[in-house]
């Protein structure tokens, strides 16, 4: 995982990442700033090396002297062993209003080189002098021939065609929406996706994906929109990625801070939806997508306060993107954790939590390696012995009757204080939540009770379900059948035991594994020993 240091006030925005050559290259925004591109690296995807920023803002008067905003890195199509890195940038002279879209390149992912600019605004030219001054600065730091292939009298920035896009601040929401760029080669041509809005249909519905194709090196056309739902105010953060002759369009949706996907078996043919097209719940934001050496992975930032995404934000582990059978895409558990599993403790040594109950309306018994409880009325935990910080549980989970279930951890034995994640495994819903005690005489305040995050699935298999959850430092993760349905960070309690409460009901836990993780770390090491 990775976040900015405690303290500092600063916090991670939105993430990019490329691989090559085994090496993880993060790029990020730092908030609330956003003065600048930061740049780390990786060689497990989970621990992370600061290095050299990527990319600041640029000085008085340039079109991006205000903020950095999203971008995306990928290898140059024109140059083999070149890179560029397309972004966005406000500008100080209209107040950040208008979104525009740079170039920088680089030979070697470290160091950056912002292309010429040619820039004129909605309200005329800009100062004659400051543009040619402009353009010999970008020149003179292109002491490389091979940065000669962009015209200083260039596209850049790009801003929306008035064709297809709203383009001024007469329109919509008088605020220009076109950012977060993603570059795609097809095989045969380039094209760059934005954060766009259309001119037409109601205001807060007219979120699009804009769409751009690169016509000759760093010269791009607009065309017209690449996907319209009709539904949200923006589609942030796009991206597309082709599986098993399938295309997939990724995007953030601000509305219900969700990731979400539609699916076409080929570019220009119009999107669909499936039936559930969230990749992850509620809180993960600004999806990216990279290829490794083992496929397709999705990264994100995390937010802690759904309120306010510019403070205590993380990123979390990535998720492997898989396709299935029927086509629908699915979020999957990072191999990369494994790397940190130790011991495995045994699932047999399991107690009752609340021992003021009737002993007789509950049963806890073991049948050939199988866990059956059961609780005839009221509420009660069965825990296992051992207390656990990080760790992994495997387990398939058979409901008996119509009761509720669903899975404790990191609870205290006294106060019974910890996580509570609801299972509804005939309904297929997952919520968790914590429940804590607050200060002593703060009235009715002393009930803490929160609600962090919900998801759902659907089995054909009602009633039962395989699970896996994953606690590693603050992040926590909750998968059925393998898909990931909860992804979440929270840092309300950090130790104590695991188990199942039951509430007037049987169930069955079979095939259960319980592991615990090593501490993950925000170092240079490559692991942590436990």
């Amino acid at each position: 995982m990775f976040s900015e240091t405690d303290g500092s006030r600063k916090t991670i925005g939105d993430v990019d990442v490329l691989y090559h050559d085994g090496l993880y290259h993060l790029f990020h925004l730092v908030l609330p700033n956003h003065d600048f591109i930061a740049h780390a690296v990786s060689t497990d995807a989970l621990n992370w090396r600061r290095v050299n920023n990527a990319l600041f803002i640029g000085d008085p008067g340039n079109w991006d002297d205000l903020m950095l905003w999203t971008m995306h890195v990928s290898p140059d199509p024109h140059q083999s062993g070149r890179w560029r890195m397309f972004y966005t940038g406000l500008s100080r002279r209209d107040q950040g209003n208008y979104q525009r879209l740079g170039l920088a390149v680089s030979d070697d992912l470290y160091h950056w080189t912002k292309t010429p600019i040619h820039w004129e605004d909605h309200r005329g030219p800009r100062d004659p002098d400051l543009v040619k001054q402009a353009v010999r600065q970008s020149r003179s730091k292109q002491a490389d021939s091979r940065h000669s292939m962009y015209d200083p009298e260039s596209c850049f920035p790009l801003e929306p065609d008035p064709e297809h896009y709203e383009s001024s601040l007469d329109e919509g929401r008088h605020w220009v929406s076109f950012r977060d760029p993603f570059y795609f080669h097809d095989g045969t041509d380039g094209w760059l996706l934005a954060a766009g809005r259309v001119k037409h249909g109601p205001i807060v519905r007219r979120g699009c994906v804009a769409l751009m194709k690169e016509v000759s090196p760093g010269q791009f056309e607009a065309q017209p929109a690449l996907h319209h739902p009709r539904l949200y105010d923006d589609i942030e953060v796009p991206n597309v990625i082709c599986m098993d002759d399938d295309h997939y369009l990724i995007g953030s949706i601000r509305e219900d801070a969700k990731i979400r996907y539609w699916h076409s078996t080929e570019i220009g043919k119009r999107w669909e939806s499936y039936h559930d097209n969230v990749l992850l719940a509620q809180g993960n934001y600004a999806g990216r997508v990279c290829r490794d050496d083992k496929g397709w992975l999705l990264w994100n930032f995390f937010s802690m306060h759904f309120e306010d995404r510019t403070a205590e934000n993380l990123m979390p582990p990535p998720k492997r993107l898989v396709r299935t059978e029927t086509g629908l895409l699915r979020a999957v558990t990072f191999e990369g954790i494994d790397a940190y599993l130790r011991e495995t403790i045994d699932t047999r040594c399991i107690h009752r939590l609340i021992e003021e109950e009737d002993p007789q309306t509950e049963v806890c018994r073991i049948d050939e390696g199988d866990l059956k409880l059961s609780c005839e009325g009221g509420f009660q935990t069965f825990v296992f012995d051992r207390q656990l910080d990080h760790f992994r549980f495997h387990a398939t989970l058979t409901m008996e009757g119509i009761g509720k279930c669903g899975i404790v951890f990191r609870m205290d034995p006294e106060t019974r204080d910890g996580y509570y994640l609801s299972l509804d495994l005939l309904k297929g819903v997952a919520q968790l939540r914590a429940w804590g005690t607050g200060p002593d005489k703060s009235g009715e305040h002393m009930m803490q009770f929160h609600s962090l995050q919900s998801g759902f699935w659907f089995s054909e298999s009602i009633g039962s379900a395989d699970v896996q959850l994953t606690v590693f430092g603050s992040y926590i993760e909750f998968s059925i059948a393998g898909r990931v349905i909860l992804s979440l960070a929270d840092q309300s309690f950090d130790s104590g035991h695991l188990g199942v409460y039951l509430e007037s009901a049987a169930i069955e836990l079979s095939n259960a594994h319980l592991q615990r993780l090593a501490s993950p770390s925000q170092t240079d090491e490559h692991l942590v020993s436990g």
